[in-house]
């Protein structure tokens, strides 16, 4: 690695500092003694997170030449080794010999890219610089892998697309205000998010064209990057069927060994192994976010069939192209997403599945805290009906009263034959609770 070209990447990235920002609802912790790592699927916001560290370490006096940025999504420094990383606090320290690392503020993006790195890491935190945040594009990377390196050191910050606040937000829409001309452009932007997703550059983007062009390019770096090139996957154009089958079956279990039958009535070749490490290759990169069905039953749960979650119903529909009668599927993978943003760390989210249905079973601890219910309209009766009865069913299995059922428009409150109360809130107010 050219040492050179190393300070040239760290001189140009203190050049563009401070970054003009749209603001998150989450901010990054500032001098917490740990190292931050922030896990996200590509193109959610992880850098601007950084960024907006950088910002404020800038308000508080904190030098340019104080900040060490390094990006690793460039093909120079793709092909450095575990060993060339040292280079770069060499290239700082020729650049700034007379600033001491140990007040170095140093950012790495999408470093998982280099192997070894976290050894790396784990040597400048115990040597060097307690002031270091790390992003990346793949969960295990940045999970079980640094924590383990690091035993526990980390301060895992995970990033998602934007929730339908800073969406709001993003659009220039007040998320404070009863009056009645805000409420109208609250619920018609909910409309627009619950079809657009929440990744930033698309949500900045009003030309439908090119916001549908930047989701499939997102989806082929995914795809040839992210899956194919890190996991060595050579199978591309069954690994493309297959991620789109996932995408098609949202909000229903689903069989790998279906889609497996399938693949071979198309004269496509293809074990069913590889689909169950390809389904966990894409939750790694936070393509897909999985979910089983609830049971007082370990073993039942775990050998459940998962329901998979899209990152984005933007991207879901750039790649598979919009359906009139998916709105009702968005509408449970936004609440999914929201759900799954929200939680604590005491938190598990489940489906409920018997005679009836439930979508998510929220557990807390031991206990289960809500249970939720999505359903775009309740106008026809059987649906009406067929919705009650299943989180009810849920709530007799379950023993929790805490029940929700979320849709498009409607307003309600539902008490059932047995003395259940269930709330009925539109998804725009649900989201901004």
């Amino acid at each position: 690695m050219n040492k050179l070209y190393l300070k040239s990447q760290i001189a140009m990235r203190q050049a563009e500092f401070p970054t003009d920002l749209k603001k998150r609802e989450n901010e990054l912790p500032v001098d917490c003694g740990k190292i931050v790592t922030i896990p996200g699927v590509r193109r959610c916001g992880k850098t601007s997170q950084m960024e907006a560290v950088v910002n404020s370490l800038l308000s508080r006096g904190v030098p340019p030449e104080q900040i060490l940025w390094v990006s690793f999504d460039d093909e120079r420094l793709v092909r450095m080794s575990s060993e060339d990383l040292n280079q770069i606090i060499e290239a700082y320290c020729e650049m700034y010999p007379d600033i001491p690392i140990a007040s170095v503020y140093m950012f790495f993006d999408e470093i998982q890219l280099i192997e070894g790195w976290e050894y790396f890491v784990m040597r400048l935190y115990k040597h060097y610089s307690k002031n270091i945040y790390i992003s990346g594009s793949n969960a295990s990377m940045l999970g079980s892998e640094l924590k383990s390196a690091l035993r526990g050191w980390p301060l895992e910050e995970e990033t998602l697309p934007l929730s339908f606040r800073e969406y709001c937000g993003f659009k220039g829409i007040k998320t404070d205000s009863w009056l009645e001309a805000d409420l109208a452009k609250i619920k018609n932007a909910f409309f627009a998010y619950n079809n657009d997703g929440g990744f930033p550059e698309a949500v900045l983007t009003d030309n439908p064209l090119h916001k549908a062009r930047i989701l499939q390019t997102y989806f082929d770096t995914m795809l040839l990057k992210d899956l194919a090139e890190h996991y060595k996957l050579s199978n591309i154009e069954v690994l493309r069927y297959y991620l789109k089958r996932i995408m098609a079956n949202l909000t229903k279990p689903t069989s790998v060994r279906a889609i497996h039958g399938d693949i071979k009535s198309r004269g496509l070749k293809v074990s069913k192994d590889d689909l169950y490490l390809w389904a966990g290759y894409a939750c790694e990169i936070f393509m897909f976010l999985r979910i089983s069905n609830y049971s007082k039953s370990l073993q039942k749960t775990e050998s459940s069939q998962p329901k998979y979650y899209c990152i984005d119903n933007g991207l879901r529909d750039a790649v598979l192209l919009p359906r009139s009668d998916d709105d009702g599927k968005k509408l449970e993978n936004t609440v999914f997403l929201q759900l799954y943003r929200k939680r604590t760390p005491l938190d598990r989210i489940f489906y409920y599945q018997g005679k009836g249905e439930c979508d998510f079973v929220v557990q807390r601890g031991t206990e289960i805290d809500r249970l939720i219910q999505v359903c775009w309209d309740m106008e026809d009766h059987e649906t009406r009906i067929r919705e009650i009865n299943g989180i009810a069913e849920a709530a007799r299995a379950t023993g929790c009263h805490n029940l929700f059922i979320i849709t498009a428009e409607a307003t309600d409150e539902i008490t059932t034959d047995d003395g259940l109360t269930i709330h009925v809130l539109p998804a725009w107010q649900w989201l901004l609770q």
